[in-house]
């Protein structure tokens, strides 16, 4: 039957809502008949894709529509075109059938599909015999979505999607193209508004800023060696493993001689030697994801599954796992499930409505950030999230995400005053669908990917933070691996900046802590949070002249290396940098051939080293049988005592001073009478201090030894016998 006219104009200006119902061969009553939109073409020949003539299309509309009848059933077909002189081959997109099937839509639509990454964005693959580019984008309230790109001119006429209008999902297969190609979507509204050109959310790569284009990219890499680090960590328990966490910004760790960033494969040839000198045994990535905005530091991503164009090609990233794993290093990245930046090519109002995030700026608008906050209960938008966290540890290999923004997510009322947030049903405060939407990850990465961690940073009370999410446990049970300690970094920070004369006033600002240091599974973070935005850098929080800041530092580094917990530094306060951090300038690397500098950074080196080596410091970390107060209420003395232990292992005593005064003959209580060893003295001239300490060894008599501990100092004494 033939078209009406209205049809062939809404088609050949890109508006039609079916173009397969009329573009390609179909089956009718007089046989196989074809038509196409070939602009430019005088002629057209039809042939198979094994080049069997089959038929010529006559031009029918001089805006470039062809029409002809064909032999034989309707199958995949390629017109040879020629104009002027000039020939040309396109194989017919509409003259293939869906890629996506039954059971994707039956997953998609029940919010359970775990494969989506492998099904929705631009995926190269083999279909009905022919190379090319398989495209699928969620849209369900669009009335309208066509592909544009660098292989169509990005003319929106030349290629609408098949809508799938069960699950909201549009597919088009492009024959004949492969990686490196740019492309957007072009959306029309349900009120027939054209929206700015969409990034795909699920695009593997994409171009570099200010450009936003989406690149047909293949994520992760083909062959990698890293099998025996990813086997060990599947059987071991994370809690008892040395964790010692190098936080780093890959675009200011450092910088190339142009100023520019690092590649993932120059990043590799520096960091990972670096970090495995340093004693580190992770590093964990601020965002690698794409992200629009240099100062976000990546955290308003728009890209959840691109690394970004900044440091190289997406295989760059894999090759730079893969290294780290088979030096032995994991490797964590920032994940940003709390809110998304509303920029015009990202996921705002992503199909003319609010697809993603809520309508409501109650429930959808971030008034920190200024950003979208992802509606959690929607389960095709928790889906997209769910499979975004599988997709790094399946393609990427990384060892974990540290979630941010975790108590922004719980609470309705976060960062809002009356009247601008919205109660759950039962009238509450907590956000409920955000709670699941973190349990149902929790459950899929945990259950799908053995060794891969989850660490929250969540600043409140909420119980249960590390506790597992089973379906008939608490519900407010999240099942991360480890929570971010913030409570250790604001009250020992605040401590750390009082002049030492009133120490003793504040004594329970170190000891309160170990209150609940066993509460959760604990991360103690010293952050990039804690040294930007007019905060300083660690140094110069620290009280009094040049050498007691050192001295403290110092001091403050071996208590959080004693403190239970696993450890996390971020980049440039391993040599004590001066300057506050910006992400605009590579760390002041010129500073380690200072005396002082120099110093921090050998008992950075050492403590991971006594850490990850010393069962009695690590092994225990999460659990209260590692951890025995020595000395709890010396208030005067600003003095700090306590054992680390583990079954089969040496205790180590931990003592701090944070008086500049030598306590030359201190009695320290100790379990075991015997030798106990000085295994680290943060006071030692080699770090810069002033040498004090107890000429390698001390002797306990009577369940206690005299020892020296020097000023603004940490010590530490493993038992010998």
């Amino acid at each position: 039957m033939k078209p009406p006219g209205a049809a062939i104009s809404a088609l050949l200006e890109g508006r039609h809502a079916d173009p397969f119902s009329l573009l390609g061969p179909h089956e009718g009553p007089a046989g196989t008949f074809a038509r196409a939109v070939l602009p430019g073409a005088e002629t057209v020949e039809v042939f198979s894709l094994k080049g069997a003539k089959l038929g010529k299309l006559e031009q029918v509309d001089p805006r470039g529509l062809f029409e002809g009848k064909l032999r034989g059933k309707p199958k995949p077909v390629q017109y040879r075109c020629t104009a002027n002189g000039h020939e040309w081959w396109v194989t017919d997109p509409y003259s293939f059938g869906p890629v996506l099937g039954p059971m994707d839509d039956f997953l998609i639509a029940e919010g359970t599909h775990f494969r989506l990454f492998d099904k929705l964005g631009a995926h190269r693959i083999e279909h009905q015999g022919v190379q090319g580019v398989h495209f699928a984008v969620w849209a369900p309230n669009a009335s309208l979505v066509r592909l544009v790109g660098d292989f169509n001119d990005w003319d929106p006429a030349r290629h609408p999607m098949r809508r799938r209008t069960d699950i909201g999902v549009w597919e088009i297969f492009i024959p004949d193209i492969g990686l490196g190609r740019a492309y957007k979507f072009h959306i029309t509204g349900p009120d027939g508004t054209v929206l700015p050109l969409k990034a795909d959310p699920y695009a593997f790569a994409a171009e570099l800023r200010p450009s936003t284009a989406s690149l047909t990219a293949q994520p992760g890499k083909g062959e990698w060696g890293d099998s025996a680090h990813r086997d060990y960590w599947a059987k071991a328990d994370p809690r008892r493993e040395p964790m010692a966490i190098y936080e780093v910004h890959p675009g200011s760790w450092q910088r190339d001689e142009t100023g520019w960033f690092l590649s993932w494969d120059e990043l590799a040839e520096r960091l990972i030697p670096y970090v495995t000198d340093m004693g580190f045994t992770h590093i964990e990535f601020l965002p690698v994801a794409e992200h629009p905005y240099d100062p976000s530091w990546g955290y308003q991503t728009t890209g959840l599954y691109a690394p970004s164009a900044r440091f190289g090609d997406a295989a760059g990233f894999a090759r730079f796992v893969d290294g780290a794993h088979r030096a032995g290093v994991s490797v964590l990245v920032d994940w940003v499930p709390a809110h998304f930046p509303t920029d015009a090519h990202g996921l705002a109002h992503f199909d003319g409505t609010a697809l993603y995030e809520h309508e409501d700026p109650r429930l959808g608008f971030h008034p920190d950030w200024n950003t979208a906050i992802y509606n959690f209960g929607r389960r095709e938008v928790a889906a997209f999230l769910i499979n975004n966290a599988l997709f790094w540890a399946e393609k990427y290999h990384v060892d974990g995400l540290r979630v941010d923004a975790v108590a922004s997510m719980l609470y309705r009322d976060y960062s809002r005053k009356a009247g601008e947030w919205i109660p759950n049903a039962e009238g509450g405060r907590e956000n409920w669908e955000a709670v699941e939407f973190l349990r149902a990850m929790n459950r899929a990465l945990y259950g799908t990917h053995a060794g891969v961690i989850t660490i929250a940073e969540e600043s409140t009370a909420w119980p249960g933070v590390t506790l597992p999410a089973f379906d008939d446990g608490p519900r407010s049970n999240l099942g991360f691996g480890f929570k971010w300690n913030m409570g250790f970094m604001h009250d020992t920070l605040q401590y750390m900046a009082r002049d030492p004369i009133h120490r003793r006033h504040h004594h329970d600002e170190i000891t309160f802590g170990l209150m609940y240091a066993f509460s959760e599974n604990f991360v103690l973070p010293l952050s990039h949070d804690e040294v930007v935005h007019g905060k300083g850098s660690l140094l110069n929080k620290m009280s009094g002249d040049e050498w007691q800041k050192f001295a403290t530092l110092r001091a403050y580094y071996g208590l959080m290396w004693g403190y239970p917990g696993k450890k996390l530094l971020f980049m440039g306060q391993e040599f004590a940098q001066l300057r506050e951090w910006s992400e605009a300038r590579a760390l002041d690397w010129e500073l380690c051939d200072a005396a002082p500098h120099a110093g921090v950074q050998a008992l950075v080196r050492d403590l991971n080293r006594i850490y990850t080596g010393k069962a009695a410091l690590h092994a225990r970390d999460c659990e209260a049988e590692g951890f025995e107060w020595l000395v709890a209420d010396d208030a005067q003395a600003s003095v700090f005592a306590w054992l680390r232990k583990a079954p089969g292992a040496p205790p180590i005593a931990v003592v701090s001073n944070f008086t500049p005064q030598v306590h030359g003959s201190y009695r320290l209580p100790l379990p075991h009478d015997g030798v106990w060893r000085e295994v680290l003295n943060s006071d030692a001239a080699i770090y810069g201090g002033s040498g004090q300490g107890n000429l390698g060894t001390v002797t306990a008599h009577g369940g206690a030894a005299q020892v020296v501990v020097p000023p603004l100092a940490t010590v530490m004494f493993e038992f010998e016998g």
